[in-house]
């Protein structure tokens, strides 16, 4: 059977089933192992400790909300037989300059912090071996070596095993602090702390559950999984909603942690990567040294997950960007559809590889660029909204067949989505320092 997608594995993609089946879960442990970084346990962590058990209904929320997302993302692919960047392309070139602009900039910035973040809890657990910066360069060049040359069903295997410890730690930990389940099962009412700010803290923990490009990216993963047709329809939606099932559990086990262990001893730890570091002196002071390299371990696979997902998922899209700016997804030789298996393969995924991995060593190295880093966060604020936005557009009209188009509830959900994230995007743009950019 002749490929129509332009997106299966080598060979040919497997038969869908007749229903949906546990057994064919993996995109959505991908999606969900690499959207969920240290970064958004950390603002779990610190809204746990900060409202206590109060915005637990937010958290929930984010989780429902990024549903919507990745699962109107998967649809476009399967519906439509396209990948998302040929949507986006279909709307006009501004998707295409946006585009350029974020996986430049985004990527650059990203990289390095990525690196840093799964160097952390390798400098705690080994601070005699070598410094931070290195472990940094380390890190990045083991996610290089490992997506340029392991195919799409190793990685998925090994996302599985990191989401494992990432589970179990986590798991562990709110079971450790022993959580007021009384006060968590109040915590799903949905009423706002009454502190200054409150309303936007809470739109932030929303917006912040579990991925940015990584959802856009999922539609790539459903594909590379050999998911080409309506077929697999319902196996993508179970798998998705597995996806931020497991999302969920992460970050509410988090809050569970923040309430007992922080909020009532009132401890404040830091923002970013540097308050889970902060916790584990934490948990090995209360619960000993077992118990904190335990969670060590659990932090590095949080980070390392986001990285090695982020290095395959988004040069994905970024070879599928650049196949379509010369002229589409055939092969200039052959006039055949470039198979998922290929695109990993190909020049422009391993030259996006390169780009996450080699020049962000220079910010390492020598700091962030004050202008590039307001760049980073203007344009990483105003993905959501552009992918929520497109998702709308592209959803109900007639570039998707009208059995596959969105019902009440999936624009319902697209609409918020899209309405939450333009909010954080102008906050995020208003508290940029524009007077010392220029």
């Amino acid at each position: 059977m002749a490929d129509t997608t332009g997106n299966t594995t080598t060979g040919a993609a497997p038969s869908a089933p007749r229903k949906s089946s546990w057994k064919y879960i993996g995109p959505g442990i991908v999606v969900a192992a690499t959207g969920v970084g240290a970064g958004d346990l950390v603002a779990t962590l610190i809204a746990g400790s900060n409202f206590g058990y109060t915005l637990l209904w937010a958290a929930v929320l984010g989780c429902l909300v990024k549903i919507s997302l990745a699962e109107a993302a998967g649809r476009w692919h399967l519906s439509t037989g396209r990948t998302l960047f040929d949507g986006w392309a279909s709307l006009g070139r501004w998707t295409t300059w946006f585009f350029i602009a974020y996986v430049v900039i985004w990527g650059f910035v990203y990289g390095a912090a990525a690196m840093s973040s799964s160097a952390l809890p390798l400098q705690a657990l080994f601070p005699e071996v070598m410094d931070l910066k290195w472990w940094a360069i380390a890190c990045g060049l083991v996610g290089l070596v490992f997506v340029w040359f392991n195919k799409y069903e190793v990685f998925e295997k090994v996302m599985t095993v990191l989401v494992g410890v990432m589970f179990v730690v986590t798991v562990y930990l709110a079971i450790r602090v022993t959580p007021n389940l009384g006060d968590a099962f109040a915590g799903l009412l949905p009423v706002l702390p009454d502190e200054k700010d409150s309303v936007l803290n809470t739109l932030g923990l929303i917006g912040g559950v579990g991925g940015t490009i990584t959802l856009a990216a999922y539609g790539y993963w459903v594909n590379a999984k050999g998911w080409t047709n309506t077929g697999w329809m319902k196996v993508m939606r179970l798998d998705n909603r597995v996806a931020y099932a497991t999302t969920g559990i992460f970050v509410v086990a988090m809050l569970f942690v923040g309430a007992e262990l922080l909020h009532s001893a009132n401890v404040a730890i830091a923002s970013g990567d540097k308050g889970l570091i902060q916790l584990s002196d934490i948990l090995e002071d209360k619960y000993g040294t077992a118990t904190a390299k335990f969670f060590l371990i659990g932090f590095f696979a949080t980070s390392f997950t986001s990285l090695i997902g982020v290095w395959h998922g988004v040069s994905l899209m970024f070879a599928d960007f650049v196949s379509r700016y010369r002229g589409g997804d055939t092969d200039q030789a052959t006039g055949e559809k470039i198979a998922s298996g290929a695109r990993e393969r190909s020049w422009p995924f391993r030259a996006y590889l390169l780009w996450l991995t080699f020049p962000p060593i220079i910010l390492i190295f020598q700091g962030q660029p004050f202008r590039l880093i307001i760049l980073y966060g203007v344009l990483g604020a105003a993905f959501l909204p552009f992918l929520a936005g497109t998702l709308i557009w592209l959803l109900n009209t007639s570039r998707t067949p009208r059995e596959w188009r969105n019902g009440p509830l999936s624009n319902a959900m697209l609409a918020i989505a899209g309405l939450l994230f333009l909010v954080l995007c102008v906050k995020q743009i208003w508290d940029q320092p524009w007077g010392e950019f220029f």
